[in-house]
């Protein structure tokens, strides 16, 4: 399967709203949608109908704005849930139930005969009302691989659209997720989708290996929110997409991508991370003088994401001790102001000391380039 071969579904509406300090009312969810939309993700998925009576209205709402992106529910595996989710009027119905031994034991008590029965029932019913459908086990990484693949073959066997891998609690490596997608690759023939929380920090980096084994649509969310450390960002999953062929995600809208997280940040009341993917204060900043020489010649040296794709600038930091002489070159050209490189090499160095004594700012770097400029004048008086 080609890496390009890839859809997102973007969970902000179902993942997310299991974020702790998500409550989204049915205005913020249909802005939310709208501005998926606008970026240009391929499917959007919203919280199970059966959750709550606003849940339901909401799933109908979102269902009927005429999106570009499909919209899909999730839903335990029941055909009560099958049926509620089918009335909201979704193109696509996301099935799951666990698969672990504790999730087994302590979640719903069925062996593994008994959740493939049930799998064949619901995917049946789904498919023959003509939903798109996707089956998943959830923690799939701490369910036993040969309880697993003869569920997947199992709905497979049926025509189903997806299966799906979850790593439910955030315990999967990258080779361990490599592994699995590609072991599953093996066995059925219809598309694999990949659901991967943060809690260890493996998230972005799970779902790319999961692509790079086959895998063809990928679960991420706005600033990754969703249960506990949440899940695979967008912005942080494009970013990785970005960095390793541009290509990959010239079909997307990138500069929505501020306005996504500014939103859901405002929303949920959190703010971004300083060092956020993308959308962070410093994400194209840079301050040491070797790093700023660099990027003023070529940003290519020091940057793999390029600022303007994403609607935005880089920002060169002078004001420190660790400036050097090209970034105040180019502070002074910005002021248009002329002066020899023996002039900014006495400023940089007069710069560095001001900042060995105290915290500068660049009113501070402007108010000594200028100063040196006035000595000059009066020099030649």
């Amino acid at each position: 399967m080609p890496l390009e071969a890839f859809s997102i579904i973007e969970s902000t509406l179902r993942e997310g709203e299991q974020f702790v300090g998500a409550n989204f009312g049915t205005e913020q969810k249909v802005a939310i949608a709208r501005a998926l939309d606008e970026f240009g993700v391929e499917y959007i998925e919203v919280t199970s109908p059966a959750a709550s009576p606003q849940s339901y209205e909401d799933c109908r709402a979102i269902a009927s704005l005429g999106l570009k992106a499909k919209v899909l529910t999730h839903t335990r595996c029941t055909i009560d849930d099958a049926r509620l989710a089918m009335e909201t009027g979704v193109d696509g119905i996301d099935v799951l139930i666990g698969t672990s031994s504790v999730l087994r034991q302590f979640s719903h008590g069925k062996d593994i005969p008994r959740i493939i029965e049930m799998a064949r029932e619901v995917v049946s019913f789904l498919l023959g009302h003509g939903f798109e459908v996707r089956f998943s086990t959830e923690d799939s990484f701490r369910s036993n691989i040969e309880d697993i693949i003869p569920i997947y073959q199992a709905v497979d066997e049926l025509g189903i659209n997806r299966v799906g891998i979850a790593d439910t609690v955030g315990v999967a490596t990258p080779m361990q997720v490599y592994n699995l997608v590609s072991r599953v690759r093996q066995a059925v023939g219809c598309d694999i989708e990949f659901h991967g929380h943060n809690d260890s920090g493996c998230a972005i980096a799970n779902a790319f290996c999961a692509l790079e084994a086959g895998a063809t649509h990928v679960d991420v969310s706005v600033l990754g929110i969703g249960e506990r450390n949440g899940i695979a960002p967008l912005g942080g999953f494009v970013a990785r997409l970005y960095a390793h062929d541009r290509a990959l995600v010239s079909k997307y809208n990138l500069p929505k991508i501020v306005d996504l997280d500014n939103m859901v940040a405002d929303i949920v009341g959190v703010g971004i991370p300083f060092n956020n993917y993308i959308t962070g204060i410093t994400a194209f900043t840079h301050k040491a003088g070797i790093h700023a020489k660099a990027v003023l010649n070529n940003p290519e040296t020091y940057e793999i994401l390029d600022p303007h794709d994403f609607g935005l600038t880089r920002y060169i930091s002078i004001a420190h001790r660790l400036t050097g002489w090209n970034a105040i070159k180019a502070r002074a050209e910005q002021l248009d102001l002329t002066m020899s490189d023996a002039e900014l090499r006495a400023a940089t160095a007069h710069i560095k000391a001001l900042a060995d004594e105290k915290p500068i700012g660049l009113d501070d770097v402007d108010a000594v380039l200028r100063h040196m400029i006035q000595e000059r004048g009066e020099a030649h008086v």
